[in-house]
């Protein structure tokens, strides 16, 4: 099987790109270091785009795609390092009035996971806290009703719920959160300390957590590729010893390290979004954490004493990656689910 993007795909990735570099270029990216507040006007836009209902059926005013154009369009949003609860707007855009659009902003709180987090809590117009439903069989596919764990979860109850909808919406003013400290400046927290469970909300739990967990790996391979260029770039234009500091075999290396890793990740996440296979789902957003922190990581190598300071962009890849890394399905779950699946 071949996984090449077809024209309309291209055109949609081109067009998304072409977007985010007009609305959200290197100046914007550096204000929202100093003030992370979401621009409702940008995020309107991104919604008038189809960003947000690119998945909702055209009678319904969505745009009609699959998966992997979802994919697609996160992959640019992490090469952008757009900040803000994408992936939670584009996964309700069907289930909250307004989110479509982009009138309303939403988020998403995984209430098993400690500390229980959420995004832009001060943007926020409300928050979606979604128990049950995680992990799943080994073996699971992913299938359109999303129980992919067979009844088979080391928590039965807690799965029934997520398949009948184990979610509940709330408006910020009836949350209760404590601060919590941000590695990524772009990416307000707060930690959820209680939030009332009175107004449920009807989702299928599994599958909302695997295409959470994709298209957060599609982020973080946007992330990853994109500090690819940031390197290369910087290994042809700086110089040492009078000779480009790529000619070097050491920078060579580092280079050649970092395109695998993005390479194997953007095969492992296309094809995950073809299949939609809890495995590899699983494996899709391992190998794309692991791309992105190693090449930010490579990255600021590659440009030395320069990649420390404030100014470069390399720590603003790095420290989102490292925030990707912990949501959704987070490296030691990952493998733990993969060597189930191999063992069983």
């Amino acid at each position: 099987m071949h996984f090449q993007l077809t024209e309309d795909q291209r055109a949609l990735r081109d067009g998304t790109r072409e977007l985010l570099a007009g609305r959200f270029g290197r100046d914007r990216l550096r204000a929202a270091v100093g003030d992370p507040g979401l621009d409702r006007a940008l995020w309107r836009e991104l919604g008038a785009a189809g960003f947000f209902a690119l998945r909702l059926p055209e009678e319904a005013g969505g745009v009609g795609l699959g998966l992997p154009e979802a994919v697609l369009v996160h992959e640019e949003a992490g090469r952008a390092l757009l900040p803000g609860p994408l992936v939670a707007c584009q996964l309700l855009a069907g289930a909250v009035d307004g989110v479509a659009s982009g009138e309303k902003i939403v988020a998403l709180c995984e209430g098993e996971r400690a500390p229980a987090l959420w995004e832009h809590p001060a943007d926020c117009d409300e928050l979606i806290l979604v128990e049950g439903g995680a992990g799943g069989s080994a073996h699971g596919a992913g299938d359109e009703s999303g129980d992919e764990t067979g009844g088979e979860t080391g928590d039965e109850a807690g799965g029934a719920r997520g398949r009948t909808g184990g979610a509940y919406r709330s408006a910020p003013d009836r949350v209760a959160c404590a601060p919590f400290a941000s590695v990524d400046p772009l990416t307000p927290l707060a930690q959820v300390t209680d939030l009332p469970r009175t107004e449920p909300l009807t989702l299928d739990a599994p599958r909302l957590r695997r295409e959470a967990t994709l298209l957060t790996a599609a982020q973080q391979l946007g992330s990853a590729a994109r500090t690819v260029e940031m390197a290369v770039r910087h290994a042809r234009e700086r110089e040492q010893f009078g000779a480009p500091v790529g000619s070097f075999q050491a920078v060579k290396h580092l280079c050649a390290q970092m395109l695998v890793r993005a390479e194997m990740a953007r095969s492992a996440v296309y094809a995950a979004s073809v299949t939609e296979s809890v495995l590899d789902v699983t494996a899709a957003k391992l190998l794309a954490d692991e791309a992105a922190v190693a090449n930010a990581r490579d990255c600021l190598q590659v440009h030395g004493g320069m990649g420390f300071t404030w100014e470069a962009d390399v720590h603003l890849h790095l420290k989102r990656a490292w925030l990707r890394a912990a949501r959704w399905e987070v490296a030691h779950e990952a493998e733990e689910l993969l060597a189930a699946g191999l063992i069983a």
